[in-house]
């Protein structure tokens, strides 16, 4: 059989009984089912979890069995999670796709349309993983957020290096390395003598004593030293919370 429409009116009989659909909002979200099981198939559910879950129980009351909704944003993940921890089977689908498939009426609503479409099998759903695979990405996405947010802290800590005329980023390959970390800290807890900075030196920097000493006669001004401080707390916190995901994804994801 044709998966056409024409007119506005599906060529075929559903081939997905009980299909229903969202059309995802950042404040609100409008859900449409069979217009054979109820006298309202379309409603408006608010975003509160709470409301998730009333949506979760309107469906079950109408017999919904595959729910189709669009990825928009981020605002359809707690939706999507949700209605498949409540058993649903639910589908992402491009909007752009939906958009453009012919044979719309004017005054049919997005999500009574997209259910429409879903009940006819005329949509294709995006890939989404399964739950452990998901969780596993979105502990990995934050990481690499927490790497980025390091790395700015590590560009605060050379501008204020550089600001008090220590070359430190001329004698060591990266500042947050042992050497690099072990002169800052002990500049930061009040060294100020290069003679002494300079024996925090690590044996496998290629750099000599006497060059570091030489670098680390700077113009320590309080200002520079305080930024220099905060840049570098922030730095090791960034540090701590990635551990902690490492933390969290080898307890998760450990193999038996």
């Amino acid at each position: 059989m044709p998966k056409t429409l024409a007119g506005g009116r599906p060529e075929s009989k559903p081939v997905n009984v009980g299909a229903a659909a969202i059309d995802i909002g950042a404040k609100m979200h409008m859900a449409a089912v069979d217009p054979g099981c109820t006298d309202t198939p379309v409603r408006a559910f608010g975003t509160f979890t709470q409301d998730l879950h009333e949506l979760a129980d309107w469906f079950k009351t109408c017999g919904v069995i595959s729910v189709a909704m669009e990825s928009t944003g981020v605002y359809w993940i707690p939706v999507y999670e949700i209605l498949e921890q409540r058993g649903f089977e639910v589908i992402l689908v491009n909007a752009r796709y939906a958009k453009n498939v012919p044979g719309r009426k004017t005054d049919v609503s997005d999500a009574a349309w997209l259910r429409q479409l879903h009940s006819y099998g005329l949509l294709r759903g995006s890939f989404r993983p399964d739950a452990d695979i998901a969780t596993l990405r979105a502990y990995l996405r934050q990481r690499e957020r927490l790497v980025e947010y390091a790395a700015a802290h590590i560009q605060h800590m050379q501008k204020a290096l550089m600001e008090m005329n220590l070359q430190l980023h001329h004698v060591v390959s990266d500042i947050t390395g042992a050497t690099g970390m072990q002169i800052i800290r002990a500049i930061v807890a009040g060294e100020r003598t290069p003679d002494v900075l300079a024996t925090y030196r690590d044996v496998r920097c290629h750099s000599s004593i006497e060059t570091i000493r030489a670098a680390l006669v700077g113009n320590y001004r309080d200002e520079h030293v305080f930024a220099l401080t905060q840049s570098l707390e922030l730095y090791d916190t960034y540090q701590a919370k990635m551990l902690d995901c490492d933390r969290k994804l080898e307890s998760d994801h450990s193999v038996d």
